[in-house]
């Protein structure tokens, strides 16, 4: 299992290239970005504290002796981004979408800062796994920043591809989540209250899966994913024309 749910491998990073992670949360990409090549990463997101958190990770990982790379972080929104035109090569929006009323919009502010001929990596959580969890709990998708709606995947690329992409590969991942988020979700417990025996153990197993990454639960999860992967990932270019 791994903590990235976009796969760098599709996203073509190029030494150079300028990557703007979009809600980046607590910087699992835009870190592993800066980890992976000689690029600018810039993440923005609106939680003062998930970029504190941020900030604090990548004290393990920065390179300062190494000028062809950096990373900014930033407090913005995505419905007004405080970057130029065609000012990026690469675009992460990972599991964002669906906190937004107006997704839209932030659909036509990444087309606008991605530069032709950029890529654009999109992740929502998938259909199926989602509609279980909003039919086992209410407060699930009720909370305060919670998931407000369900992507019907096929929509969403419809929309990305009226703004002028081009779909070019999808995927799905994080199967092995599945089973904590139904669990979670049938023994809800609100902030504050100690979680049901079986939420907790499934967490420790899915941390122990994180830093051990036995080879069992990788064909496990490569397997599974197209079954019941939690996330499904689209990747697009930018028509250049």
């Amino acid at each position: 299992m791994s903590m990235q749910t976009i796969n760098f491998d599709h996203l073509r990073l190029d030494a150079g290239d300028r990557l703007l992670d979009l809600g980046c949360g607590e910087g699992r990409h835009a870190i592993t970005a800066y980890m992976l090549q000689d690029i600018e990463s810039v993440g923005v997101d609106l939680s003062h504290k998930d970029l504190s958190t941020t900030r604090e990770r990548f004290q393990t990982f920065e390179e300062p002796s190494n000028t062809g790379k950096s990373l900014v972080i930033a407090v913005a929104s995505g419905l007004q981004l405080p970057f130029a035109d065609n000012s990026f090569d690469k675009v992460i929006c990972s599991e964002v979408l669906e906190h937004i009323p107006d997704y839209r919009a932030v659909l036509a502010e990444i087309a606008r800062v991605l530069k032709p001929g950029g890529i654009f990596a999109a992740s929502v959580p998938r259909f199926f796994p989602e509609w279980v969890c909003w039919q086992l709990s209410d407060a699930y998708h009720a909370m305060e920043g919670g998931h407000i709606r369900i992507f019907n995947a096929r929509h969403l690329r419809l929309d990305i591809e009226q703004l002028g992409f081009v779909f070019y590969r999808r995927h799905h991942a994080h199967a092995l989540h599945v089973p904590f988020w139904w669990l979670k979700c049938l023994f809800w417990r609100a902030p504050g209250i100690t979680e049901a025996r079986v939420v907790s153990t499934y967490h420790r197993f899915l941390v122990w899966d994180l830093m051990q990454q036995p080879t069992i639960t990788r064909w496990l999860e490569k397997v599974l994913n197209p079954l019941m992967g939690k996330s499904v990932v689209m990747y697009f270019v930018k028509d250049a024309h």
